[in-house]
């Protein structure tokens, strides 16, 4: 039996392996994975090299008139790559001062609808799995399978922790988990497509699940899904 392609929406909180897992089923389907989180960072680097007022309307306007982004598949890494206006920001992206930011420039409602553009584009063809705040809400609410993913606070400190503490030791533990609370409260309570789990969604807690565990749990789903 063909299998039919489906699109994979997977929402949540930041630091929940959400990214992590996307990209493993990605790998494992053959599918496309889109980081949406990695455009709203792109789009906030931009904001930052060009120091974009963001209580300014029009100038934000401009500036997104002025933002190419696209995914590169990287041979090395195995996975895609951002560039913003043809330069592979992938690292810059990741840093601190980007990660500050970032809740408060994807709040802003010209730029949501310039990113869920570019995503609905990118879907277009199904197989993909997109990972972010309001996937399975807005940019894709017709998704096959859509997930909510959630962990215990002190999992997702930790884990936050070690990612940032390979580029940067001297970060505190007391730094992560203030960043953390403020991500939590920007991504909920804005106004644009605030993070909500969809009525439709699976609500998958990983407090306890290794990546392997999580990966086949939710294969399992997909199969479900391309069979229905």
């Amino acid at each position: 039996m063909h299998n039919s392609k489906i699109i994979i929406a997977i929402d949540g909180y930041s630091s929940c392996g959400k990214s992590t897992l996307a990209k493993a089923l990605a790998a494992k389907l053959g599918y496309h994975f889109i980081d949406s989180g990695a455009m709203y960072r792109a789009i906030t680097l931009y904001f930052l090299q060009n120091s974009v007022d963001l209580k300014d309307h029009s100038a934000i306007l401009t500036a997104l008139a002025d933002i190419h982004l696209s995914f590169v598949f990287n041979e090395g890494r195995q996975q895609s790559d951002i560039y913003l206006n043809n330069e592979n920001v992938e690292h810059l992206i990741r840093e601190m001062l980007v990660a500050e930011r970032v809740s408060e420039v994807a709040a802003i409602k010209e730029v949501r609808s310039f990113a869920v553009a570019q995503q609905k584009k990118m879907g277009k063809k199904k197989g993909i799995v997109m990972d972010g705040r309001d996937i399975g809400t807005v940019v894709f609410p017709e998704a096959e399978l859509k997930l909510f993913m959630t962990a215990s606070p002190e999992i997702r400190v930790k884990r936050r922790f070690e990612e940032l503490y390979i580029s940067n030791p001297n970060i505190s533990l007391e730094e992560v988990k203030h960043n953390i609370e403020l991500r939590d409260y920007l991504d909920t309570t804005r106004e644009e497509s605030p993070l909500r789990q969809a009525d439709d969604a699976i609500v998958l807690d990983n407090s306890q699940l290794s990546r392997e565990e999580q990966l086949e749990k939710v294969l399992e789903l997909v199969k479900e899904r391309q069979h229905d």
